[in-house]
C-alpha cells in the first residue's frame, strides 16, 4: 500500500510541477508545489510556504504537512469559493498531497494540537543543524578580510547558503506566529517562551536582504549589499526623507518598520498611488539622483549630502517637457519662479511626476496629457503642503478610497480603449477613430482646460464612439468626437501635401529646362520671358496645396484650434487671389509682347511682384533656419506684422519648433544637395529633355490621317498621345533620377567620411600582427580611464616603463576578450594560449607580447645568427627588421636570466648565481665591444636552445625527486655547453670566478640545490619561454575562424578611432538595455536540435554552419564589473590592501561584491516578455527557459503582463498587472513589483505597448533597445562608457537624444540570399546612416540597437508609437518624434552590435513587405507631414529621399517600365509608330536611349550596389571588394535586387491605396529548407507573377505588331525581359532543392490539390485556393480604393481594342463595329466557359443532358471555327492574336469585379467570377511551372543551384547530409 501512496504523491507532485517533456535542461531545479500557485490568489506567502515545505520534506514530513495545511488555509481564506482561475485545481492538488502525508504517518493518529510544539522543536533543530549564528559570523569574517582576497567564491557560497537558511526560518517563524493566534494567550506563552521569541526576532533581523528589491534595497536596507554603502546612494536616500515643513501624516497611515518616512509616503497617502508603483519610482528617483551625484566629483563624507546641482539637473531634465508645455500655452506653472524653488520642492515635483508616469499605463503615450495631470496635481500638492496634517487629494478620492488609477487614469484609458475598439482591428479608416496622437494633441491648446480638475467626464473629449457596423455598405453614423489637428486620409495626395515644395521645385525646373531647350539653349530676353512662366505654375501649385489643406483637415475641424483652421482658410484665399493675379499679369504681359507699341509696363510689374515674393520667401525659408537670424526674428515677434507673416508662412505646432541647425551644418548639407541637384539637372537637360525637343516638334507638326484603329484623341490633335507616350517615361525618370544621384554621391561622401574616421585601417590579420604593439597605448588613450602623469615621459627608460604599464593595463582586457572568444567556441585552447597576453607585471625590463606574434621567431633568428658572417651591427639590423623577432630575442635573453636566477637558491647555489651573472656580464661586454660574433660561437646556438628547452620542459611539471634530479642534470648540461662549446672569451680576466665554478663542478656540488618554480608568475614565465622555444610553426593565421578575425580586426581598428574619453565606472552615465520578447524560441533542447526536416537534416547542422550562439547583453555587466574591479585595484585601495603588482590581477573579478554593485548601479537589463505569465501557467518550455536565463544572470529582470481572472457573482472579472521578477536563491521567480493596469494594455500595435508597460522598470540616463535577433560582444561592451559620453559631446546646436550604433549582420554566410541581404543591410547601417547623420542631419531611429536619452524620451511619449496600423513601423516614429521635439540623432561607428537577418527569400519578402507597407502608412502620418513642412528645403530633400521617397522612387521605377511599354504598344497598335518611322527616323535619338539606359540600370539595381561596393572597398580593401562584387553577380544578386524592387513596389502602393499593412512574423528561424511551389505561388502571385505576366503580354504584343525587329527589339526590351524573368522565377531560383525532380513532382501534386480544393468555413489560405483568393481581396474595403482599382484595371482593355484591328479578318476597316463584334465573340467564349464549368452539384439530376450539351457545344465551336477559317479571311494567326486580345480583357473584367465584390455578390455573379479567376491562376501556375519541371529533368541543374546559392562549406555539407539522409525517403513519391 505504501508503494501505491508513494506513486500517487509523485503523480500529484508531477502534475503540479508541470514538468517539461524531456526533463529539465542544464540541471535547472524542479519547482515543486510552489510552482503552481495561481496568480489570482495574489499572495506571495503561499509560494514561500510551499517552497519551504518542499525543502524540508525529507527532514520532517510532519512539519512539511503542517506548512501545506497552513498554505491551504490561506488559499481558502483568500478565495473561499475557488472562483479564481486555477484556484480549484491548485486546492485539489494541494489537498491530495496533504492527505498522502497524513496517510504516511508512522502509526497512531495525528494530534493537531501538537503542531505548534512540533514546529517549534523543528525550528530549533533546523537552526542548530545549519548553525545560523556561525553562518553569519563566517560570512562577516570573509567580508572583513577584504573583497580582493582569494575568498570571493567562498563568500558567494556562504552568502547564498545563509539566505536560503534564513528564508526557510522566516517561513517557519511566520507560520508559527500565525498558528499561535488560534490558541489562548496563556497557551501561546507556554508553547513559545520568551527566549524562543527573542531567538526568532534575532533571526528575523537578519533576513532584511531577503525582501524583494530590484537594484537598491530601500524598503529593507542591508549591510550585505555594498550598493547601500555608496556615498551617492546614501546621499540620494537621505535627501528624500521626511523633512519638517511637510504636513504630518495621520495616525492611520501605517509607517514602514524597515525604513524612515520619506516624500513618497506623503505622495502615496495624498494621491492614492499603488504601493509597488511607489516602491518602483522611489528606487527610480534614488537611482537618477545617485548617478547624477556621482558625476560631480564630490569628496566622500561621513554623512554625504545630495548636491543641489545634481537635483537641479534631474529636475530640469525630468520636467523639461512640462516647462516647454506651460510656456507654449502661456499659463503659469505649479511653482512661482523656477529660480527660487527649493531643493526639497524640486524633489517633491520630480517624485510626483514619476509617480504619475509610473502608473499612467497607456496614457504614457500622451506626454502632454501627463503634463496636464501633473500641472493640476502639483497645484493640489501645493495646497496640501500648506496644511498641518496631510489630507487625500480631492481628485483621487472616491467612495471606495483614494486611488490615482481609478480616478485619474481609468477614465482616460476607457475612452482610448473605446476608440481603439472602433478601428475594427485596423481595417477601419484612420479618419474614423481617434488614435494616441489625437488624444495627446488635444492638450496642445488651452481648450484642454475645459476638462477641468477633477475630470469633467461629460465633455466631448470623454465621448465614447458608437461601435462601427460590420456591414460595409451601411453608413456608420452615431456620436463621436472628431480627430485633432490632422486626419490620416488614405490617398497618394499625401506625398504632394507633405512635400509640396519638392514637387513645385521639380516641376518648375522641368518647365524651365524644357523652355530653354525649346529655345535651343539660347538665353535671351525671349527665353527669360518664357522661363518666367514658372510664376503662374508656382502659384497654381501652391493653390492646389491650400485646397489639399482644406480637404485633408476634414474630420478634425471641430476639435482643432481656431487659429489653425483660420490659417488654412486664409492661405486658401491668399493663394486663390495670388494665383488669379499672377496668371492675369503674365497673360497680359504676353499680350503686351505681341503688341509692337507696348512699353512692357505689365511685364515689369509682373517681374517686380515675383521678385518681392521670392525675396520674402527666401528670407523666411532660408534665413530663419540659420540660428542667428532665427533668434533675431524671435525678438521681432512683438511686431504684429512680423508675427502674422511667420504664422502664415509656417504653422505653429507644439512640436516642430526651432527645427534649424548650426550655420556650419546647414552649409554642409546645402553644398551636398547643390552637388546632387547640379548632377541631376545636368543629366536631365542634356540626356533627357534637349534630345527629345526636336523630335517632339516634328511629331506635333506631322499630319497623320490614317490609324490602324478607330482613333478618338490623336487625330487632328497634333498627335497628343504619341507625344505623351514619348515623354511619359522621360518625365518619370526625371522625377526619380534624383534618388539615383543621391545614392551615388552619398556613397562617395560616406566613403570619404569613413576614411576620415579611420574605418578599415585594420582589415586583415596581417595588419593586426603588424600594429599590435601600438594597441596598448591606443587602448589607454581611448578605453581606459585617463591616468595622471602618464604622458610626462623624459628618458628612454621611462618610455619602456610607460609601454610596460600600458601593456599591463591592456592585458587583462585583451585576455578577457580572448577568453570569451574561447567560451563562444570561435577559437581553440591552443589558439587561446597563443593569443593571450602576459600580465607584464614582473621585473623583466621589456614588454612581453602574445605568443602568436613571436612564434617561430626564435628559430628564424637562430638560423640568421648561425649562418651569418656579418658584423654584429649588420646581424642585429637583420634581426631588427622584424620587430617581433627582435622582441622574441630580447625576451629570451632576459627571461632565461630571470628563470635561472630564480631557481638557483641563494644559500646553496652561490656559484650558480655567479655563473649566470658572469655569463650575462660577458655577453653585455661583448655587445658593448661589438665582438659578440667573436666571443661566442653563434653556430652553437641550436645546442644552447636544446639544453634550455630540456630544462624548461622539466621545470614546467610538478616537483618530484626524479624531476629535481633531471633538472640538475639539464642545467649542468647547459653549463657544459656554454663553457666548452659556446664561449670563446678570454677567461683569465675573471679567473677566480671560473676557477671556483670549475672546482664546484668537479666536486659535484654545482647546481645541486634548486628552488623549484612554485610562484605563479615564475611558472607562467617558464611555460611561456618553453612555448616560445618549442613552437616552430608560424601563427600568422591565428585565429583561424573568420568571425573571430573580423571581431578582433574591428575592435583593434576602433582603438585608433576618435571617441570620447572614458569616465570611471562610478562617474559614467547609467543605462538600461531593453528587449521586447513575445514567443520566440529561447533555448533549443537536444531533441529540438536533433529534429530533422524532410531532407533528414537537423537544426544542429544549420547551427554549426550558420548561427553563432546568442550571448545576450550581459556582456555589458561583465565589462563594467571588470572595469570597476581594476579601477578600484589600481587606485591602491587601503582597505583592500592592494599592492602595485596586484593591480592587474583579475582572478575572480566577477565575484567582487563592490564591483558587481557598482555595475548594477550603472546597468540594468530588462526583457519584456509580454506573455510570460501565460506561458508559466501553461507550463510552456519558453517560460522554463526564461527562468533558466534569470538563474544564470542575476542582473537580468523580466517584465511581463499578468492576467488574473476572478469569478464574482457569476461574472468573470479580468485584471491586468505589469510585473517585474528576478531569480531568487531557490531557482524561482521573485516578484519585485506588481502594478495594476487599468485594462488590457494592448490597444494598438502590440510591440510598442509591450515596451511601454515595462519601460517603468528600466533605470538610468540612457536606454539601448535590442531586438531578439541581435547579439553582443564583450570587446564592444568595453566601449559603452565612451559611447554614453557622446550625450555630452558637441554634435550640433542641440545635444544628442539618440545615439545611432553600427550593426554587423552575422547571418551573411548562410546562403547567397543571406549574403545579399546582409551586404545591403551593412551598407545602410554603416555608410548610409553615416551620411544621414553627418552632413544631412536626418538620421532617424531604424530599429535597434540605438541608445536613447532615456529621460528625454520617457517624458515625451516613449521610445515608439503604438497607434494601430499607422504606426506599424513603430520604431522609426521614435526618431520622428525625437526630431520634432528638438532632439538630435547621431551615428557612431567605433562600436558595433551583432544582428541576425532573414535568410530565406520568403522571410526577406515578408520583411520587405512589412517595411514597404509601413512606409506606405508613414506617407499618411502627421509626423511625416510635419517634418516635410517644417524642415528647411535641403533637410526636407534629405528626409524625403531617405524615407518614403525611396519607396516612391522604387514604385516610379516600375511605373517607368509600364509607361515605356504601354507607350510602345500604343505606337505599335495604332500604327503611328510605323508611320513616323517611315517619315522621319527619330527613334534612335539620344533621349530615348538615355531613358532606356536609366530604366535598365534601375532595374538591375546597379546603383543600389554603389554604396555596397564603396563600403567593401573602405572596410575590406579594393581587391576583396571587387572579388566579392563579382561573386555576387555570379550568384545572381541582380535577380534578387530586381525581385525586391517588385516586392517594395507592390506593398507600398497597395498600402497607400487600400491599407492592409500588418506585422509580418518572418520567423527568424532556420529556413534553409525547400519551399513548396504552392507556398511561393500564394506569396508572390499578386505582387510579382501577375505583373510579370502583364509585362510578358506587352512585350509579345510589341514583338508581334511593333516596328522594331531582331537586334533592335532585343536592345530595346532586354531590360524588360530581365525584369520578367526575375519576377517570375526568382522564388524558384533561390529555393533550396528547387530543381530536384522528386520535390518538383511532389510540389505539382500539392499545387493541384490546393488549386482544386473548394475550401469552406475555417479553411485557411494555405489549404485552399478559394480561401487564399478571398484573403487576397480582403484589403479592398474603401470606396475610393475600389474606384482607383477600377480605373487602373481599364488599361487591360487596350489590348483587345488594338489587336482586333490588326486581324486579317477585318481588313482595312477601322470602324467601331469591329470592336463591337469582338465583344460578341468574347461573350460567346464566356458562355462556352460557363457551360463547361457548370456546377456538378446543381446538375446532379440531369448529368446526361449536361454532358450532351457540353459535347454538342464543343463540336459546334470547332465546326464554327473551321468554317470561319475556311470561308472567311480569318487566319490561324488571328486565332492566336485573339488569345492575346481576350486574355487581358478577361483579367480586366475580373479585376473590376473583384474591386466591387459586394455588388457582384448581390448580382449573383460571384461564383462565375471565381471560376474564371481559378482558371487564370491555373494557367499562370502552369506557365511558371513548366520551365521548373524542364530544369528538374537535368540532375546537374540542382547541383549547380546548390553550389551557386550557398557557401561552399554549406553546399558540400548539404549534399553529404542529403546522401546520409537516404534512409529518410520522400515516401509520398
Amino acid at each position: 500500500m505504501s508503494r501505491v501512496e508513494d506513486l500517487w504523491e509523485r503523480l500529484v507532485r508531477a502534475a503540479l510541477r508541470g514538468r517539461r517533456a524531456g526533463g529539465y535542461l542544464y540541471g535547472q531545479p524542479e519547482a515543486g508545489l510552489a510552482a503552481n500557485v495561481p496568480s489570482s490568489l495574489g499572495n506571495r506567502d503561499i509560494d514561500d510556504i510551499l517552497r519551504a515545505a518542499d525543502e524540508i520534506q525529507d527532514d520532517d514530513p510532519n512539519v512539511s504537512r503542517i506548512l501545506c495545511e497552513h498554505a491551504y488555509s490561506l488559499a481558502q481564506n483568500l478565495d473561499p469559493n475557488s472562483e479564481g482561475r486555477g484556484v480549484l485545481q491548485f486546492k485539489t492538488g494541494l489537498m491530495s498531497v496533504i492527505k498522502q502525508k497524513l496517510a504516511k504517518r508512522e502509526g497512531g493518529s495525528i494530534d493537531r494540537s501538537q503542531d505548534i510544539a512540533r514546529l517549534r522543536e523543528f525550528y530549533k533543530a533546523y537552526r542548530e543543524k545549519h548553525n545560523v549564528d556561525k553562518l553569519r559570523e563566517d560570512e562577516m569574517k570573509l567580508r572583513e578580510s577584504g573583497v580582493f582576497s582569494g575568498y570571493l567564491g567562498e563568500l558567494e557560497r556562504k552568502t547564498v547558503q545563509r539566505k536560503r537558511v534564513l528564508a526557510t526560518l522566516k517561513v517557519l517563524g511566520n507560520v508559527l506566529e500565525q498558528l499561535t493566534k488560534d490558541v489562548s494567550p496563556e497557551e501561546a506563552e507556554r508553547l513559545i517562551p520568551e527566549e524562543m521569541k527573542r531567538v526568532m526576532e534575532s533571526d528575523a533581523a537578519m533576513i532584511e536582504d531577503l525582501v524583494p528589491y530590484n537594484i537598491i534595497p530601500l524598503d529593507a536596507p542591508t549591510i550585505t549589499n555594498p550598493i547601500v554603502s555608496f556615498p551617492e546612494v546614501r546621499a540620494a536616500v537621505s535627501s528624500l526623507k521626511y523633512y519638517g515643513d511637510l504636513p504630518k501624516l495621520p495616525g492611520t497611515f501605517s509607517a514602514p518598520a524597515s525604513r524612515s518616512l520619506d516624500m513618497f509616503d506623503l505622495l502615496q497617502y495624498t494621491f492614492g498611488f499603488q504601493k509597488d508603483n511607489v516602491s518602483n519610482q522611489r528606487e527610480h528617483v534614488v537611482h537618477l539622483l545617485a548617478n547624477e551625484q556621482s558625476r560631480l566629483h564630490i569628496l566622500e563624507e561621513s554623512e554625504p549630502i545630495l548636491d543641489e546641482a545634481a537635483v537641479q539637473k534631474v529636475f530640469e531634465k525630468s520636467l523639461d517637457n512640462y516647462i516647454k508645455w506651460f510656456s507654449y500655452l502661456g499659463i503659469s506653472p505649479v511653482w512661482s519662479h523656477l529660480n527660487v524653488v527649493s531643493k526639497e520642492k524640486m524633489l517633491l515635483f520630480i517624485s510626483l511626476y514619476f509617480l504619475i508616469w509610473g502608473e499612467a499605463a497607456n496614457v504614457r503615450f500622451l506626454p502632454e496629457c501627463l503634463c496636464y495631470i501633473f500641472h493640476h496635481m502639483g497645484r493640489e500638492l501645493e495646497d496640501i503642503l500648506l496644511q498641518e496634517v496631510a489630507e487625500p487629494a480631492k481628485s483621487c478620492v472616491s467612495e471606495s478610497g483614494v486611488s490615482f488609477m481609478d480616478q485619474v487614469i481609468r477614465p482616460l484609458y476607457d475612452v482610448i480603449c473605446a476608440e481603439a475598439a472602433n478601428n475594427d482591428d485596423g481595417r477601419a479608416p484612420h479618419s474614423a477613430w481617434r488614435n494616441y496622437d489625437d488624444f495627446n494633441e488635444y492638450f496642445w491648446s488651452q481648450n484642454c482646460f475645459v476638462l477641468g480638475w477633477p475630470w469633467r467626464k461629460g465633455s466631448n473629449f470623454f465621448l465614447k464612439p458608437t461601435p462601427r457596423s460590420k456591414n460595409i455598405l451601411k453608413s456608420n453614423g452615431g456620436k463621436r468626437c472628431g480627430k485633432t489637428s490632422f486626419v490620416e486620409h488614405r490617398t497618394f495626395l499625401h506625398l504632394y501635401h507633405s512635400f509640396h515644395r519638392l514637387w513645385i521645385f521639380l516641376l518648375m525646373m522641368f518647365q524651365g529646362l524644357t523652355i530653354i531647350a525649346l529655345n535651343n539653349g539660347q538665353f535671351n530676353r525671349k527665353t527669360i520671358r518664357e522661363v518666367l512662366s514658372v510664376g503662374p505654375t508656382y502659384f497654381v501649385m501652391k493653390f492646389f496645396q491650400s485646397v489639399l489643406d482644406i480637404i485633408m483637415m476634414y474630420g478634425a475641424y471641430a476639435t482643432s484650434r481656431s487659429l489653425a483652421v483660420t490659417r488654412i482658410f486664409l492661405r486658401f484665399l491668399s493663394y486663390t487671389l495670388s494665383s488669379v493675379v499672377i496668371c492675369f499679369l503674365y497673360v497680359r504681359a504676353l499680350e503686351e509682347e505681341s503688341n509692337a507699341n507696348s512699353t512692357s509696363v505689365i511685364y515689369r510689374i509682373y517681374v517686380i511682384v515675383l521678385c518681392i515674393y521670392a525675396g520674402a520667401k527666401f528670407c523666411l525659408s532660408f534665413l530663419l533656419h540659420i540660428p542667428a537670424f532665427h533668434h533675431l526674428s524671435n525678438q521681432c515677434d512683438n511686431w504684429p506684422v512680423i508675427r502674422f507673416i511667420k504664422w502664415m508662412h509656417q504653422e505653429h505646432y507644439y512640436v516642430g519648433r526651432g527645427m534649424y541647425e548650426r550655420a556650419s551644418d546647414f552649409m554642409k548639407y546645402m553644398v551636398f544637395w547643390f552637388v546632387v541637384l547640379g548632377c541631376k539637372f545636368t543629366f536631365a537637360y542634356f540626356l533627357l529633355i534637349r534630345p527629345l525637343v526636336g523630335p517632339t516638334r516634328l511629331i506635333v507638326d506631322m499630319d497623320i490621317r490614317e490609324y490602324s484603329w478607330h482613333d478618338f484623341v490623336s487625330k487632328n490633335n497634333h498627335n497628343a498621345l504619341t507625344v505623351v507616350s514619348l515623354w511619359a517615361p522621360v518625365l518619370a525618370i526625371y522625377l526619380l533620377d534624383i534618388y539615383l544621384f543621391y545614392t551615388v554621391i552619398s556613397a562617395v561622401w560616406g566613403f570619404l567620411l569613413g576614411a576620415r574616421d579611420r574605418l578599415g585601417e585594420i582589415r586583415s590579420l596581417d595588419a593586426v600582427h603588424q600594429l599590435f604593439e601600438k594597441f596598448p597605448a591606443a587602448f589607454m588613450n581611448t578605453l581606459h580611464v585617463p591616468l595622471p602623469n602618464r604622458d610626462s615621459v623624459q628618458s628612454s627608460g621611462q618610455v619602456v616603463e610607460k609601454n610596460k604599464i600600458d601593456a599591463a593595463r591592456f592585458a587583462p582586457f585583451w585576455n578577457e576578450i580572448i577568453k570569451n572568444l574561447r567560451e563562444e567556441d570561435y577559437i581553440s585552447d591552443l589558439e587561446m594560449e597563443l593569443l593571450q597576453m602576459p600580465k607584464n607585471s614582473g621585473s623583466l625590463p621589456l614588454v612581453q607580447w602574445p605568443l602568436f606574434l613571436l612564434c617561430s621567431k626564435i628559430f628564424l633568428a637562430k638560423d640568421i645568427a648561425g649562418e651569418s658572417r656579418d658584423t654584429q651591427e649588420e646581424l642585429w639590423d637583420r634581426i631588427s627588421r622584424d620587430d617581433y623577432m627582435k622582441y622574441a630575442v630580447e625576451e629570451c635573453f632576459y627571461n632565461v636570466k630571470f628563470i635561472l636566477t630564480a631557481i638557483l637558491d641563494d644559500e646553496g647555489n652561490n656559484e650558480g648565481k655567479k655563473w649566470v651573472e658572469r655569463i650575462y656580464e660577458d655577453i653585455r661586454g661583448s655587445i658593448a665591444n661589438r665582438s659578440i660574433h667573436v666571443d661566442f660561437q653563434l653556430n652553437k646556438l641550436p645546442l644552447v636552445i636544446q639544453k634550455v628547452t630540456a630544462l624548461l620542459g622539466i621545470l614546467k611539471k610538478d616537483q618530484t625527486p626524479e624531476l629535481e634530479t633531471g633538472a640538475v642534470k639539464a642545467i649542468l648540461d647547459l653549463y657544459d655547453v656554454m663553457r666548452h662549446d659556446v664561449l670563446s672569451i678570454n677567461m683569465r680576466d675573471n679567473y677566480e670566478t671560473w676557477n671556483m665554478l670549475s672546482r664546484a663542478r668537479n666536486e659535484g656540488r654545482l647546481f645541486q640545490k634548486l628552488r623549484w618554480p612554485i610562484d605563479a608568475e615564475l611558472k607562467a614565465q617558464v611555460s611561456r619561454l618553453y612555448s616560445l622555444l618549442t613552437i616552430k610553426e608560424s601563427a600568422a593565421n591565428i585565429p583561424k575562424n573568420l568571425e573571430a578575425r573580423r571581431r578582433l580586426e574591428f575592435f583593434t581598428n576602433s582603438l585608433f578611432m576618435e571617441m570620447p574619453i572614458a569616465k570611471p565606472v562610478r562617474e559614467m552615465l547609467s543605462f538600461s538595455v531593453f528587449t521586447p520578447y513575445y514567443s520566440e524560441i529561447v533555448l533549443y533542447s537536444m531533441s529540438d536540435l536533433l529534429e530533422k526536416n524532410e531532407d533528414g537534416i537537423s537544426t544542429l547542422f544549420y547551427l554549426q554552419k550558420i548561427y553563432p550562439v546568442v550571448r545576450g547583453m550581459m556582456y555589458y555587466r561583465k565589462a563594467l564589473v571588470l572595469q570597476a574591479y581594476l579601477e578600484r585595484m589600481s587606485a591602491g585601495d587601503v582597505e583592500a590592501g592592494i599592492t602595485g603588482n596586484e593591480s592587474t590581477d583579475v582572478q575572480g573579478f566577477e565575484l567582487s561584491p563592490e564591483a558587481r554593485a557598482q555595475a548594477d548601479l550603472k546597468f540594468t537589463y530588462v526583457v519584456t516578455c509580454q506573455i510570460y505569465g501565460k506561458q508559466k501557467e501553461e507550463h510552456k518550455p519558453e517560460a522554463a527557459d526564461i527562468a533558466m536565463l534569470m538563474q544564470r544572470n542575476e542582473a537580468l529582470r523580466v517584465a511581463f503582463i499578468d492576467v488574473v481572472e476572478t469569478l464574482k457573482d457569476g461574472k468573470v472579472y479580468t485584471e491586468y498587472f505589469s510585473k517585474l521578477v528576478k531569480a531568487d536563491i531557490n531557482g524561482k521567480d521573485k516578484e519585485i513589483y506588481s502594478i495594476r493596469l487599468p485594462g488590457n494594455p494592448k490597444l494598438g500595435e502590440g510591440k510598442p505597448e509591450n515596451q511601454n508597460h515595462a519601460i517603468i522598470f528600466t533605470r538610468g540616463n540612457a536606454l539601448q533597445t535590442i531586438d531578439m535577433n541581435q547579439d553582443n560582444y564583450f570587446e564592444e561592451a568595453l566601449k559603452i562608457r565612451n559611447l554614453l559620453e557622446e550625450f555630452h559631446c558637441d554634435h550640433g546646436i542641440r545635444p544628442p537624444t539618440i545615439l545611432g550604433v553600427r550593426e554587423h549582420v552575422f547571418t551573411g554566410s548562410v546562403s547567397s540570399l543571406a549574403s545579399f541581404m546582409s551586404n545591403q543591410e551593412a551598407s545602410f547601417v554603416t555608410l548610409g546612416q553615416r551620411v544621414l547623420a553627418n552632413p544631412l542631419k536626418v538620421r532617424m531611429h531604424y530599429g535597434h540597437p540605438d541608445v536613447f536619452d532615456r529621460v528625454f524620451h520617457i517624458t515625451r511619449g516613449g521610445i515608439s508609437k503604438a497607434s494601430r496600423v499607422i504606426n506599424i513601423s513603430e520604431d522609426i516614429f521614435s526618431g520622428f518624434n525625437s526630431t520634432l521635439r528638438q532632439g538630435n540623432v547621431t551615428h557612431h561607428e567605433y562600436i558595433q552590435v551583432g544582428k541576425g537577418r532573414d535568410v530565406g527569400l520568403n522571410q526577406i519578402a515578408l520583411f520587405e513587405g512589412k517595411v514597404a507597407g509601413g512606409n506606405g502608412e508613414q506617407v499618411l502620418s502627421r509626423d511625416v507631414y510635419r517634418l516635410g513642412q517644417l524642415f528647411d528645403f535641403f533637410r526636407m530633400l534629405s528626409f524625403y529621399f531617405t524615407t518614403v521617397g525611396y519607396y516612391f522612387c522604387t514604385m516610379l521605377t516600375v511605373l517607368t517600365v509600364y509607361a515605356f511599354l504601354y507607350g510602345r504598344v500604343y505606337l505599335a497598335l495604332s500604327g503611328v509608330g510605323e508611320t513616323i518611322q517611315d517619315r522621319a527616323q527619330i527613334f534612335g535619338n539620344t533621349a530615348l536611349s538615355a531613358a532606356l539606359n536609366a530604366q535598365f540600370l534601375f532595374q538591375i539595381g546597379a546603383f543600389t550596389a554603389v554604396p555596397m561596393v564603396l563600403g567593401f572597398i573602405l572596410e575590406q580593401g579594393f581587391l576583396r571588394a571587387v572579388v566579392g562584387f563579382v561573386t555576387m553577380q555570379f550568384q545572381l544578386c541582380t535577380v534578387f535586387f530586381t525581385f525586391s524592387l517588385g516586392t517594395r513596389t507592390h506593398y507600398f502602393g497597395r498600402t497607400i491605396l487600400h491599407g492592409g499593412a500588418r506585422y509580418q512574423a518572418t520567423g527568424r528561424g532556420f529556413v534553409v529548407r525547400h519551399i513548396k511551389f504552392t507556398e511561393n505561388y500564394r506569396l508572390y502571385a499578386r505582387s510579382h507573377f501577375t505583373k510579370g505576366m502583364e509585362i510578358v503580354l506587352l512585350l509579345m504584343v510589341y514583338l508581334a505588331y511593333g516596328y522594331n525587329k531582331g537586334l533592335s527589339y532585343i536592345l530595346l526590351t532586354v531590360s524588360s525581359w530581365f525584369l520578367v524573368i526575375s519576377w517570375l522565377f526568382a522564388p524558384y531560383l533561390f529555393n533550396p532543392s528547387g530543381f530536384e525532380w522528386q520535390k518538383t513532382v511532389e510540389d505539382f501534386r500539392d499545387w493541384t490539390n490546393w488549386l482544386l480544393y473548394r475550401g469552406g468555413i475555417g479553411v485557411k489560405g494555405a489549404e485552399s485556393w478559394e480561401a487564399w483568393w478571398d484573403e487576397e481581396l480582403s484589403h479592398m474595403r474603401t470606396f475610393s480604393g475600389r474606384v482607383m482599382e477600377t480605373i487602373l484595371s481599364l488599361r487591360f482593355f487596350i489590348f483587345q481594342y488594338g489587336i482586333v484591328y490588326k486581324l486579317d479578318a477585318q481588313g482595312t476597316d477601322t470602324s467601331l463595329s469591329v470592336y463591337g463584334y469582338s465583344w460578341i465573340v468574347f461573350a460567346v467564349l464566356i458562355v462556352l466557359f460557363k457551360v463547361f464549368t457548370f456546377s456538378q452539384k446543381a446538375s446532379v439530376n440531369f448529368q446526361l443532358l449536361l454532358r450532351f450539351i457540353q459535347g454538342l457545344s464543343f463540336l459546334l465551336a470547332l465546326a464554327g471555327l473551321a468554317v470561319a477559317v475556311g470561308l472567311t479571311s480569318l487566319s490561324i494567326t488571328d486565332i492566336f492574336a485573339c488569345v492575346l486580345a481576350f486574355l487581358p480583357t478577361g483579367w480586366g473584367i475580373l479585376s473590376i469585379a473583384c474591386a466591387w465584390k459586394p455588388l457582384v455578390k448581390k448580382l449573383g455573379l460571384w461564383k462565375s467570377i471565381r471560376s474564371i479567376a481559378r482558371l487564370y491562376d491555373a494557367a499562370m501556375g502552369i506557365i511558371i511551372f513548366i520551365p521548373i519541371a524542364l530544369c528538374s529533368w537535368f540532375p546537374f541543374a540542382s547541383t549547380f543551384q546548390t553550389r551557386l546559392m550557398f557557401n561552399q562549406a554549406f553546399s558540400r555539407g548539404l549534399e553529404i547530409s542529403l546522401i546520409l539522409a537516404g534512409n529518410n525517403p520522400n515516401t509520398g513519391i
